[in-house]
């Protein structure tokens, strides 16, 4: 092989070597990303399911305390010699019971 072939086959060789370099690169773009994507889905579920579980720990905390305020509301009263509220151990109607009127009242 002469010089000149050589240099062609040097030129050749780099820019063979260049161009995997930068498909290389690009498929670890493409790799990183679709990773980056799927820890963002995993990300997202488990927000939503710690923020489900958190909700619904924290609307049973509510309900007792709120439970518990009624019973302390009647202590009180009962203390201080005034009569039970009226009324206020009432319960909100549950979804179901709530449905069940409705139909009724169609």
């Amino acid at each position: 092989m002469d010089d000149e072939s050589k240099q062609v086959l040097a030129y050749l060789t780099e820019i063979e070597e260049a161009a995997e370099d930068v498909l290389s690169t690009k498929q670890q773009i493409v790799d990183l990303d679709t990773k980056r994507n799927r820890n963002r889905e995993a990300l997202n579920a488990l927000r939503n399911q710690m923020s489900d579980s958190d909700q619904e720990q924290l609307d049973k905390e509510i309900n007792n305390l709120r439970k518990e305020l009624k019973d302390k509301v009647g202590h009180l009263n009962n203390l201080q010699g005034k009569p039970d509220l009226r009324g206020y151990s009432l319960t909100p109607l549950s979804s179901d019971e709530v449905t069940a009127i409705n139909s009724i009242l169609k």
